[in-house]
Parts: structure tokens; C-alpha cells; sequence
């Protein structure tokens, strides 16, 4: 008995999610008498079952992350080599999703057009390759999700839906305005989640360092709680340098003829 293609099948029915054990596989194929090539087969067809559930799932998270699928922003995409710096290496580090096995945050702060954005996308899509739901949102429609959620009395259903994925995406902090109701509401989403068993984090990007945040929070005293969760335990990544954006920009200068005037033609008359 092939003890591989035993394993190979195990793994391939717990993606399928049925629940039959590496021990039933054996005893069933020895009892039929089941030859190695036969064994084999049975694993592949299975095996390519299990792959298209796995890609189905993947699709679902993607499409249920709100990130961009038809030019998606990953890791693989990214270039690495535009960078330098002292914290390169644990930049890198981070397409392991380690930070999210350690329930670390990350806040990729500095100018537009440094890939802040992109890195954060990307830490997402790898989240939903390894069946890890995600949520992508710009700080601007969190704001909007709140007063939304605050004029029909969903606040608690808003919030659950946020503390749920295991990787939670904030972008462009700093570039709207939360009165007072909303900051509460963010403070309550932040310390849900920082109290969240499993695997988790939120991956902050923004043109603001963090120490000026609170100047787009109406109630000070609950953003601090808030930052102090936030930055509990925080990878902050500070980029500087000019945008990567517009690198494949093109300008062409035209001129046009010399064109004969109405008043020209006029004189040439008389």
C-alpha cells in the first residue's frame, strides 16, 4: 500500500470536505484490491477535484475582498528593486503573511505613488490565495459605511462584518474627516478586533505620519485608544523618494502650419 497516494488522497478529500480518514482510504482499497496504478488514478481525480475547489475558493475571497481582480496588485508585481533601505529585507519578509500569523498590523506611511497602495493590495490577494478572508476599504467609505450604518440603527452588523476577515485593508488615512459618532465607531471596530482570537491584522496606508492622524478624529481621547491598539503591535513601514507614477508618461510638442487668415486674404484683394 503506497502510503504517498494515501496521504495525497487524504489531503485532496479534506478540500473537498469529506470527512473520511487516511485509515478508511486504506482499508477500503484493501479490500477491493486496489493495484498501485489504480490508486494513483483515484488520488488524481480527486486531486484535480480538490484544485478546482481551491480555485473557486480563491475567486470567491477575491471577489468578496473588493480588490482589484483584472490587473491585480501582488507581490510577484511589485518591484522589489525600486527600493533601498535598512528595513528592505523585512519588507520582503512580509509576503510570508508572517504578520498575520503574529497578529502584527502594518502601516505603510509616506508620499503618493511609492507603492504603499500596491504593497497593501498585495499582502490582501496573497491572504485570499491561502483561503484567508479579506476586506479591502478606503478610509473615505469607512466613513461613509458609519453614517450609512448610523442612520438605520446597523452599526453592530457594520462592525461585525469588519471584524470578520482575517486580514482588514485601510487605505489613505488621513484624507476625510470623522465626527465624533464615527470615531467611536472606528474605536469599537479597532478593539474587536484587537481582541479577535485566530489570525488577523490590519494593514494601514497613508500620506500622515501617525502622530497627526488625529487631526481627521473628532474625539481625541477615543482615537488615543484606539492608536494605542493600533500600535500595540505594528510593523511601520516609511517610504520617501518621488512616484513611481507616470514613468510611462509621453509628451509630444505639435505645431501647425501656417495657415492663410480671413484678413489676409482680404488684403491680397484690394
Amino acid at each position: 500500500m503506497n502510503s504517498d497516494i494515501i496521504s495525497s488522497l487524504g489531503n485532496s478529500l479534506d478540500v473537498l470536505k469529506m470527512k473520511i480518514t487516511e485509515q478508511e482510504i486504506a482499508d477500503y482499497m484493501i479490500e477491493r484490491e486496489f493495484s498501485d496504478l489504480q490508486m494513483q488514478a483515484v488520488s488524481e481525480v480527486f486531486a484535480e477535484f480538490a484544485a478546482r475547489k481551491e480555485e473557486a475558493s480563491v475567486n470567491f475571497l477575491l471577489k468578496c475582498s473588493r480588490l482589484p481582480m483584472k490587473n491585480p496588485k501582488t507581490f510577484e508585481n511589485f518591484d522589489f528593486s525600486e527600493l533601498s533601505g535598512k528595513g528592505l529585507e523585512k519588507l520582503k519578509g512580509i509576503t510570508t503573511l508572517a504578520p498575520l500569523y503574529a497578529h502584527k498590523n502594518l502601516a505603510f506611511i509616506g508620499p503618493a505613488g511609492t507603492g504603499k497602495t500596491h504593497l497593501a493590495m498585495a499582502f490582501g490577494y496573497e491572504c485570499c490565495r491561502r483561503m484567508l478572508k479579506t476586506y479591502f476599504i478606503k478610509m473615505t467609505e469607512l466613513n461613509d459605511m458609519f453614517t450609512e450604518a448610523r442612520k438605520y440603527g446597523r452599526e453592530n452588523r457594520v462592525i461585525s462584518s469588519l471584524v470578520k476577515p482575517s486580514c482588514l485593508v485601510i487605505d489613505e488615512v488621513g484624507y476625510c474627516n470623522f465626527d465624533t459618532e464615527n470615531t467611536r465607531l472606528f474605536f469599537d471596530m479597532i478593539d474587536r478586533r484587537y481582541n479577535k482570537e485566530g489570525n488577523f491584522n490590519i494593514i494601514f496606508t497613508s500620506n500622515k505620519q501617525p502622530k497627526f492622524w488625529k487631526q481627521c478624529f473628532a474625539e481625541e481621547d477615543t482615537l488615543k485608544c484606539a492608536m494605542d491598539r493600533i500600535f500595540d503591535d505594528v510593523m511601520i513601514f516609511n517610504f520617501s523618494g518621488s512616484s513611481h507614477r507616470g514613468q510611462k508618461r509621453e509628451a509630444f510638442n505639435l505645431t501647425t502650419k501656417k495657415v492663410q487668415t480671413v484678413t489676409d486674404s482680404i488684403q491680397e484683394i484690394d
